[in-house]
């Protein structure tokens, strides 16, 4: 063996330590987009920008690190920011594309995953910015603000449920949501201040979901935001699933649970506005990039909160990208889009003078127009059995219309009328309710110009509207049974069906995002009636065909008698495509309880009573209809058959023909 010269070896060894120091700090000229994808960027039609931007774990030239791709068109300079390299902002200088696409790219060798960084933005006019990244997939706990180098990887095992979702998610099947925020729902109870894990939650929410009978749950929004009490409407990190509950991996696993349970996940997501906060898109290359630069149609006064700008292709590539996202990563089975008013009309919630117009000088916002129809199209186009639905509460026609016919395209609209008119009746006293009685009558001159679902959601429950149980009259009796009578009459109401958590108990107080739910409550008789009602109800939904069959059609809905205010009884039918299937639903929503009480019937036999909200199990006076109700010859109501039946205080009963 040779002898070693230390003497030479040295200034070797000190050479090769000083190139490795340089490699380790340099920035590779790198790229993961082609000419095409670029094209489609900029035509606003590149739907799966989350496979290039952002921090992508890769090999170059045999070396593992980090490619960087951010989109930063006006800025002077952009530095990634990190551990790795002491949050110096000059070390690591990303290089701007040649093509003028504005994006920003760059591979650093030996980054990992689970590396903290931020972009070092010196902007349009020099100002200097640090922000985190707007295609990031984990960020840090908020109040920290930095974004995390992670992945999607995931062995997903639904299998089962993906190849059936298409005929489960469909319009014609059982569609109750229950919608819950996952930082309260349940907490800790050992310590209350921490929210449970997404592992933790998967534990206990997939069977209880599961044994109320509900066929969807809905989360509120889980991408990651900064301030807790905006319960996830104040997006700041798009693509990150909140790390307040884990990891995205995590999500994916409480999703999976969902799904190996026949439950379908259905998302909030927020593409109407985002937060002002300076780590954020807002100013984000030190102009006005994914906002409006023009405040009458950038700023919204009521969320003070920046409204997207619809009209910049990259920004609807942007926002289409990350709803394809959720749907492609995460297995997602729906949407339900935020706000889409405040989006479709620029004097949304503003007075005279104070909002912009189009080019053609209406207050449409045809950027937005745009933005959802394109939307509707890719996610439909691209996934078998999703649905997205619309929380829209103008009176745009064709909000669930197919965009080739003219229409925006979504699956489903929230109810917002409905809502409003039954919570208005509803707390009426019984004995002036035959003065509001076209209030519940009305819903049905509309009922089927869009595709609706009926929402009683987080929003009729805070900011002192109080808790469902106390909208409603009377004493103590009286409240269970009217909120029973409401939820069987919004079950047998055509659309689908969306509950916020807690109201299937009767929660007592307002939802509060710091808590978690009252369910000590359910040791007590009338809130363990309330929460059978709901499961029985769910039940009714998935076993009787009347009830979902025809849920946005004619087909299935007729009416009896909607004209006896005096006495506040509605009497109406549902209808699936089998005769023998067909459901006569009264409803008294007075006190007061009525002995034979005549309806018609359309099918001559005998008929039963499947379902009396005012039964004993569900903390009800017990009046029943217990006997079979032969059919007579007696016309009435527009039937030729009729029978008489009691009808329950506050109650709803539903007959069906023994077969």
């Amino acid at each position: 063996m040779a002898k070693r010269n230390t003497k030479t070896d040295k200034p070797k060894a000190v050479a090769a330590e000083n190139a490795f120091e340089k490699y380790q700090s340099a920035v590779w000229q790198h790229t993961l987009l082609t000419d095409f994808d670029i094209s489609l960027f900029l035509l606003g039609k590149h739907f799966k920008l989350y496979e290039k931007m952002g921090a992508h774990l890769c090999k170059v030239n045999g070396i593992e690190g980090v490619y960087f791709a951010v989109w930063a068109p006006n800025a002077q300079k952009v530095c990634v920011m990190a551990n790795f390299n002491g949050w110096n902002r000059e070390s690591h200088l990303l290089y701007n594309r040649w093509d003028e696409s504005g994006i920003w790219e760059g591979f650093i060798p030996n980054v990992k995953k689970g590396e903290v960084y931020k972009y070092y933005i010196k902007g349009f006019n020099g100002e200097d910015l640090e922000k985190s990244d707007p295609y990031a997939l984990h960020a840090e706990h908020p109040p920290h603000k930095a974004s995390i180098v992670w992945d999607t990887d995931y062995h997903w095992k639904d299998k089962a449920w993906m190849n059936k979702r298409e005929k489960k998610n469909a319009l014609d099947q059982p569609i109750s949501v229950y919608e819950v925020h996952l930082g309260s729902w349940q907490r800790d109870p050992s310590d209350p201040e921490r929210v449970l894990s997404y592992g933790e939650i998967a534990k206990t929410l997939v069977p209880y979901v599961v044994e109320m009978g509900f066929t969807h749950v809905e989360f509120l929004p889980v991408m990651e935001y900064p301030y807790y009490p905006s319960w996830g409407y104040q997006v700041t990190g798009y693509y990150a699933a909140s790390s307040r509950h884990g990891s995205p991996q995590d999500l994916m696993l409480l999703v999976e649970e969902f799904h190996k349970n026949n439950i379908a996940v259905i998302l909030d997501w927020v593409p109407s506005h985002f937060p002002g906060d300076a780590n954020g898109l807002y100013h984000f290359d030190g102009t006005h990039l994914y906002e409006h630069s023009d405040m009458r149609k950038g700023f919204h006064p009521d969320w003070k909160s920046y409204i997207f700008n619809y009209d910049r292709n990259e920004v609807r590539s942007f926002l289409i990208s990350n709803a394809m996202f959720w749907l492609d990563k995460y297995h997602l089975d729906g949407l339900r889009v935020d706000a889409v008013a405040s989006m479709l009309y620029f004097d949304f919630s503003r007075s005279e003078g104070e909002f912009g117009t189009n080019e053609f000088g209406g207050t449409e916002n045809l950027g937005a127009v745009k933005f959802l129809k394109d939307m509707n199209e890719a996610l439909y186009g691209n996934f078998k059995g999703i649905q997205t639905i619309a929380e829209e509460s103008s009176t745009y026609d064709g909000v669930t219309r197919p965009v080739y016919a003219g229409g925006l395209g979504f699956g489903m609209k929230w109810m917002m009328g409905w809502m409003n008119d039954t919570l208005k009746y509803f707390k009426v006293d019984p004995i002036g309710r035959k003065h509001h009685h076209h209030q519940l009558t009305f819903s049905m001159t509309y009922a089927f110009t869009e595709n609706f679902m009926l929402p009683l959601s987080h929003d009729e429950v805070v900011h002192g509207k109080s808790p469902m149980i106390y909208k409603m009259p009377g004493d103590e009796w009286q409240k269970f049974a009217n909120l029973r009578a409401l939820y069987a009459y919004m079950w047998t109401h055509p659309g689908a069906k969306l509950l916020f958590m807690g109201d299937e108990f009767g929660q007592t107080s307002e939802w509060n995002c710091l808590q978690s739910l009252n369910w000590d409550l359910l040791e007590h008789a009338p809130h363990k009636g309330m929460s059978r009602t709901v499961k029985a109800l769910n039940g009714l939904l998935k076993s009787e065909p009347a009830l979902y069959h025809h849920n946005f059609s004619y087909q299935g809905f007729e009416w009896q008698e909607a004209d006896d205010a005096d006495q506040s009884v509605y009497v109406f039918q549902r209808k699936a495509d089998k005769a023998k299937d067909t459901l006569v639903i009264a409803i008294n929503l007075t006190p007061v309880f009525r002995e034979n009480y005549r309806i018609g019937i359309p099918v001559k036999g005998k008929w039963r009573e499947i379902f009396n909200s005012d039964a004993k199990e569900f903390y009800g006076s017990n009046q029943l209809n217990l006997d079979y109700k032969s059919t007579e010859s007696v016309g009435h109501q527009h039937q030729k058959q009729s029978i008489l039946i009691n009808l329950p205080p506050l109650g709803v009963t539903i007959l069906k023909k023994v077969r």
